[in-house]
C-alpha cells in the first residue's frame, strides 16, 4: 500500500513538473513569435527551428532547454504547417492522475486520456476557451506565478485540485487595459 501511495506521489510531482515546464516553453514560443513578428508586413506566426533558439542571447525567451519530465527524454516537437516548432508534447502515453482543474494556460487539458494529449503550443487553445485575446499565461509576476492571468488566483501545482489558499497569494498587478 505504501509503495502504491509513493508511486502516485511521484507521478503527481512529475505531472506538475511537466505542466510547469510545458507552460514555460509555450510562453517562450509566444514571446518569440510576437518579437519576431514585430514590424513584419506578412501575417502569421513565426516559430523557431529548434528549442535551443529560444535560449540564445542577447534576448533569451527560455532559461534552458528542458527535457520531458514524464517521458524521460526529449519532447516530441509539434511542427507548424509553415515550418518551425509551434509546440511540444510528452512522448509518454501514460494515463495522467491530473484530470481536471488545470491552470488557465492549459485549461484545454481537462479530460485528456494521456500525457501525450497534453500539447503545449502557441497559439494556445485555452485562451479561446476563456475568450481572452493574446497568448495568455504571460502575466509577469514573481517566480511560481507563471501561467496566471490577472485577476485570477494562481493554481497550486502541488495540489492541482485546489487553488492556493488566499493567505498565500501574492498580489497580482494588472498589466494593461
Amino acid at each position: 500500500m505504501a509503495a502504491r501511495q509513493w508511486k502516485v506521489m511521484v507521478q503527481r510531482e512529475l505531472e506538475a513538473d511537466l505542466i510547469s515546464k510545458g507552460i514555460e516553453i509555450q510562453n517562450a514560443l509566444a514571446f518569440y513569435s510576437a518579437t519576431m513578428k514585430a514590424g513584419r508586413v506578412t501575417p502569421g506566426e513565426v516559430y523557431p527551428q529548434t528549442l535551443a533558439e529560444l535560449t540564445r542571447l542577447p534576448k533569451p525567451f527560455l532559461r534552458k532547454v528542458y527535457g520531458d519530465p514524464v517521458g524521460h527524454g526529449d519532447w516530441e516537437l509539434v511542427r507548424a504547417p509553415t515550418g518551425g516548432i509551434m509546440g511540444v508534447r510528452s512522448k509518454s502515453k501514460g494515463k495522467p492522475i491530473w484530470q481536471h482543474d488545470f491552470p488557465p494556460a492549459v485549461r484545454h487539458f481537462d479530460g485528456r486520456k494521456s500525457h501525450y494529449d497534453w500539447v503545449f503550443q502557441h497559439p494556445n487553445p485555452s485562451m479561446a476557451l476563456v475568450g481572452m485575446p493574446g497568448v495568455g499565461a504571460l502575466a509577469p509576476g514573481p517566480v511560481g506565478q507563471q501561467g496566471s492571468i490577472p485577476g485570477m488566483a494562481p493554481m497550486s501545482l502541488q495540489n492541482p485540485a485546489s487553488p492556493i489558499p488566499p493567505q498565500a497569494e501574492l498580489p497580482i498587478v494588472p498589466t494593461g487595459p
